[in-house]
């Protein structure tokens, strides 16, 4: 489970007249349980990324907490991160390594090593759909088939908890209908996944538990039939919009 409970965090640009003070985070809350998948749903610059850059540990939070399991982010970083798995808006990867390679560095980063390494790196292989990619090089790989190698890539380490920043972003349909059946097993067997969306069919067909951000603050959680009820809304899309928004958009 994940509960974050009012993170706030504040970004400082520049200098003497030219300084900004950005607000990215300034209260969101929500609970993400385990066996289940819940998105992050809200505008461009609502506060998604930061807030999960925050759960991952890269970020340190001002205020707030965050618990991923029974471990803070601020003071147990180093059992955080062995506890989760971790796919970043940035989908990079060492163009002159093949795909195993890839896969392999990062498991050897968490302690994995030999054939159970190697044992591993096939099952996700077989999993993602990407068997005919591992042995080749990563430069000129499609936009879905880097993010397949990237997920592998944050699964090596089998985490117990899975963060998403929007995982369909410039993928193709046959791409992105696979990423969601991977999803759905990672949610059959247990994990807690945490993804952020802009697709509101995704979210409709994949989530439990939907939490609406807007200008850094958490402006509703729960279910996307109690979002529905809550503004009286048939579309999922037409609910959002106006719990992010307000009435009249």
């Amino acid at each position: 489970m994940i509960r974050v409970e009012a993170l706030t965090k504040t970004f400082t640009t520049g200098r003497g007249a030219q300084r900004t003070v950005v607000q990215a985070v300034r209260g969101v809350s929500f609970t993400a349980p385990d066996g289940a998948i819940t998105a992050l749903l809200g505008p461009n610059g609502a506060g998604k990324t930061t807030t999960l850059r925050m759960i991952s540990t890269l970020v340190k939070p001002d205020s707030g907490t965050a618990m991923v399991g029974d471990a803070d982010v601020v003071r147990d970083e180093q059992r955080v991160r062995a506890e989760l798995g971790v796919l970043s808006d940035a989908r990079g990867l060492y163009t002159r390594l093949t795909a195993r390679e890839n896969i392999r560095y990062y498991g050897e980063l968490r302690g994995l090593g030999g054939a159970a390494l190697e044992a591993r790196i096939s099952s996700l292989a077989n999993l993602l759909e990407f068997e005919p990619l591992l042995e080749r090089r990563t430069e000129g790989f499609s936009t879905g088939e880097k993010l397949k190698v990237s997920l592998a890539r944050a699964l090596v380490h089998d985490p117990k908890h899975v963060l998403l920043d929007e995982p369909t972003n410039g993928l193709d349909v046959v791409s992105a209908r696979a990423l969601r059946r991977m999803l759905l097993r990672l949610k059959e067997s247990g994990k807690c996944l945490v993804f952020s969306s802009h697709v509101m069919q995704e979210v409709e067909a994949l989530c439990e538990r939907v939490v609406v951000v807007a200008k850094g603050q958490t402006m509703h959680e729960g279910t996307v039939a109690e979002l529905k009820a809550r503004t009286g809304k048939d579309s999922l899309e037409d609910a959002f919009v106006e719990l992010a928004f307000g009435q009249g958009v």
